[in-house]
């Protein structure tokens, strides 16, 4: 039998199990709803189709199975804030197009010193700030060339691509376009009129983070390797930066001067952001043609819907308020344990499965959870998504960790060494910093 329909069959069987175990506690709507989202994530993990196939599903089962109507389903897949990350998507590729990110790396990576250690800080930090508006994705295939080159050593080859592969998930949680799950929360604050964040104020609460884990990252992988200076050639020609450069640079400093300015004005970020993706499609101004729009990734658009679709299931079923009221005994934990327990749970579990598709399950109940408890909800809600970005153990679990496994200078073993490491440090540190600041 082909992999694909083993995949398949896997998924259908694990949906089956699924629905009949969780007939033990919910109703019948419920049960179908748990049994589908088994379905989903085990297509999404197995990767039987592809992603955008499977993205697009919920559209024919949720009506199928009596869990939401047609109409109801198909609404989540143009909410405003996807074109929000449309707009962000239109921007990121007429960066690569121009090579402004080689640029900008290369600058980056001439600051720091030509050690082991300089380089991992700069190829982390590099990677965390590309990550911050390109996709992780994109972000790491773009660097891991680069960090395979600066050595012959496999030592230092192993931690080079690993600095890459977490410092582009640790910049995913920097700017609210950095990753999927950072989108969907911002969604499940508007739908829910909790209080939404700017642009800013995300920066502003994710920054001392970010800079934190990647401090600890990058030390980390460095310990043991501290004076090896055996670093090629930085591919210096990159540094060269012409008018296409200069045009773009001055465009994106202006995004970033209007982004901070609707910090106060509150206009809609979605327009602003669709305006200036749109505007790299202008004569003489932009950089793109239409052609370039086959870059977008649709098939994370569509991952969007269905994050979204997954969400309005669980609160149309009642199945978030059935689960809460499930974790209702932890509820009488001080603040810090509950927090400590949400962000352990989401981190292992974002290991081994989409952090988009586990973001838009674990929201409605979190949120539920934190109105049940005397904790301020956005906040739990907060820690909950940034977690989801914390996946540094498993090469299934984020595509920069698989980009670093391809890259065949590390095993597993290698990289849950470190992982696990780093796992438990992001939920100690994510909690001292909520805590403490947010």
């Amino acid at each position: 039998m082909n992999q694909a329909y083993k995949n398949i069959l896997i998924s259908i069987i694990l949906a089956l199990i699924g629905y009949f175990g969780a007939n033990i506690v919910f109703d019948e709507t419920q049960s179908r709803l748990i049994g589908a989202v088994v379905f989903l994530v085990s297509m999404w993990t197995n990767e039987a189709l592809p992603l955008g196939v499977v993205s697009l599903m919920p559209i024919i089962l949720f009506p199928a199975l009596g869990i939401l109507a047609t109409k109801a389903t198909t609404i989540n897949y143009s909410k405003s804030i996807i074109f929000l990350f449309l707009g962000g998507f239109m921007v990121a590729i007429a960066v690569e197009k121009t090579g402004l990110h080689k640029v900008i790396a290369n600058k980056l990576l001439s600051i720091f010193p030509s050690s082991s250690r300089g380089i991992i800080f700069a190829l982390s930090i590099t990677s965390a700030l590309l990550s911050s508006l390109l996709s992780n994705t994109t972000t790491a295939l773009l660097l891991m060339p680069i960090a395979l080159f600066l050595t012959d050593m496999k030592k230092l080859k192993i931690r080079f691509v690993l600095a890459v592969a977490y410092g582009a998930s640790v910049g995913g949680i920097i700017t609210p376009i950095g990753t999927p799950p950072n989108l969907i929360l911002m969604g499940f604050l508007q739908d829910n009129d909790l209080h939404s964040l700017t642009f800013f104020t995300w920066m502003l609460k994710t920054i001392p983070l970010a800079t934190v884990m990647l401090i600890v990252v990058s030390y980390v992988l460095s310990i043991g390797a501290e004076n090896i200076s055996i670093i090629n050639n930085l591919h210096k020609d990159d540094n060269i930066i012409g008018k296409e450069h200069k045009r773009l640079r001055n465009i994106l400093i202006l995004l970033v001067l209007v982004l901070f300015l609707n910090s106060f004005l509150k206009f809609n970020e979605t327009g602003i952001l669709l305006f200036f993706g749109l505007s790299m499609l202008l004569p003489k101004i932009g950089f793109l043609n239409w052609e370039d729009t086959k870059k977008v990734p649709y098939e994370i658009i569509f991952l969007f819907g269905a994050g979204f679709s997954i969400a309005t299931a669980f609160g149309h079923t009642g199945l978030a308020m059935a689960i809460s009221k499930m974790l209702l005994t932890i509820t009488e934990f001080p603040p810090i344990v509950l927090i400590l327990i949400v962000a352990s749970l989401i981190t292992f579990t974002t290991e081994v499965t989409s952090n988009t598709a586990l973001i838009s399950i674990a929201l409605p109940v979190i949120y539920s959870l934190g109105t049940a408890s005397n904790i301020d909800t956005s906040l739990i809600l907060m820690v909950a998504t940034i977690c989801a970005s914390y996946a540094f153990m498993l090469p299934i679990a984020t595509p920069p960790n698989a980009i670093a496994m391809s890259s065949g200078v590390l095993t597993i073993k290698d990289m849950a060494r470190y992982g696990i490491v780093f796992n438990i440090t992001a939920i100690l540190i994510t909690t001292t910093i909520a805590m403490l600041i947010w």
